[in-house]
């Protein structure tokens, strides 16, 4: 993989079928190490709620993670 003009890279077209990522997808960016893992994320919004709010369950604590999440959500679209 080549890093592009204005630091763009290619996913390769192998690698996007075998994690199934598509154009417009969102990935999850992280350092680990010298090394830069891409993850895509969840489209399923049960399932994100279900890993920001995780057990036990808070009711104050769960409900600001909950509305940042949504807060931030809505930035990246």
């Amino acid at each position: 993989m080549v890093v592009g003009k204005k630091h763009v890279l290619v996913i390769p077209a192998r690698i996007r079928k075998m994690v199934g990522v598509k154009e417009g997808d969102l990935l999850k960016i992280r350092v680990e190490g010298r090394s830069i893992v891409l993850e895509p994320v969840s489209k399923d919004p049960f399932r994100v709620l279900a890993e920001v709010i995780g057990e036990p369950y808070d009711e104050e604590e769960d409900e600001k993670r909950a509305e940042k999440w949504m807060r931030d959500a809505g930035r990246r679209h």
